[in-house]
């Protein structure tokens, strides 16, 4: 009787083993497969940039404002206008001089040429040569020496903003392209000319000012507007390139699996040059001619029981 008890015991410990170990199994994440797929090393071009935002302002931006109170009598520049040093922005009247007008006027007769020739008006001139971006006042308007009659810039430029982080990779000189919100077919080649001593805190974060010149200024640039820009770190045309996904790296050195002799795999080192976040320039190692092997794994999506559910409780049936 005790044999047989013991006999029973040893078959449901068998038993509850079994359906443990199958659990485990069943609940094990499967492993990665391997997928490989051939490639050939191509020339292309390859660039590194640092990308960022700004804002179209002018380089130099210029207020003209009168040296004496009175009244604007004739405006001769409209807004767009480009305009040259010492060429005249506008004609005006002192107070005086539009007192004594204004008089003359009401009492008509030839009273009012005569002051209009005794009494020349004063001329308003740009002192920069540039764009009229603002056209403050019209004929009649009446100013003082505070108020801006017009505004002038020089040259409308890309103000941008680039984090600490990557200030250190930007340099006087470089390449970038510059994309406007407004108009995302616009694209305009520009250069870096300045990059500010003195940091800005924009939302806790320390930013840089980096003055973007333009190789030309597209009619549709307006002062204000919101741009994208593209400074271009490292560049290379015409470079031997291979899929990133090829270099394979350990401690001492990169290299790269070729289809040797016999289509036997062999690994071959490499030194690499600019990287990108597709392909990567092969500076030593490979001639072009070779076909790489990639190997990548490819993850498949875990079963029920991997992803918690126990593998011998029965599905509920839907409601129909």
């Amino acid at each position: 009787m005790k044999n047989r008890k013991r006999a029973g015991v040893l078959a449901a410990a068998c038993v509850i083993g079994a359906a443990a170990l199958g659990a485990y199994l069943l609940s094990r994440p499967a492993e990665p497969e391997t997928v490989s797929r051939e490639a050939k090393p191509f020339t292309g071009d390859i660039s590194v940039s640092i990308a960022t935002t700004g804002t179209v302002q002018p380089r130099n931006r210029l207020e003209i404002k009168p040296a004496i109170n009175g009244r604007i009598e004739e405006v001769l520049v409209s807004e767009g206008q480009a305009v040259r040093t010492g060429q005249v922005l506008v004609w005006m009247s002192s107070t005086e001089r539009a007192a004594l007008i204004d008089a003359a006027r009401a009492q008509g007769g030839e009273s009012t040429r005569y002051w209009e020739e005794a009494y020349k008006p004063i001329p308003v001139v740009s002192l920069i040569n540039g764009t009229v971006i603002v056209r403050g006042v019209e004929p009649g308007a009446t100013v003082s020496t505070t108020t801006a009659i017009l505004v002038i810039s020089d040259r409308l430029i890309v103000k941008a903003d680039v984090d600490e982080t990557d200030i250190g990779r930007v340099k006087t000189g470089q390449r970038a392209v510059i994309g406007l919100d407004a108009y995302p077919e616009v694209k305009v080649g520009a250069r870096v000319d300045l990059i500010s001593y003195e940091s800005t805190v924009v939302n806790n974060v320390t930013m840089y000012k980096v003055e973007i010149i333009p190789d030309s200024v597209p009619e549709v640039f307006r002062s204000g507007m919101s741009a994208n820009v593209s400074i271009v770190e490292k560049s290379r045309k015409k470079a031997l390139l291979v899929p990133s996904e090829a270099i394979i790296s350990d401690s001492e050195e990169r290299f790269v699996t070729v289809k040797g002799r016999g289509k036997t795999p062999e690994k071959r080192a490499v030194t690499t040059g600019i990287a990108d976040d597709k392909n990567t320039e092969i500076l030593t190692g490979l001639t072009g001619d070779e076909t790489l092997i990639i190997v990548t794994k490819k993850f498949t999506p875990a079963s029920d029981a991997a992803q918690g559910k126990n593998p011998f409780q029965p599905e509920r049936r839907k409601p129909r």
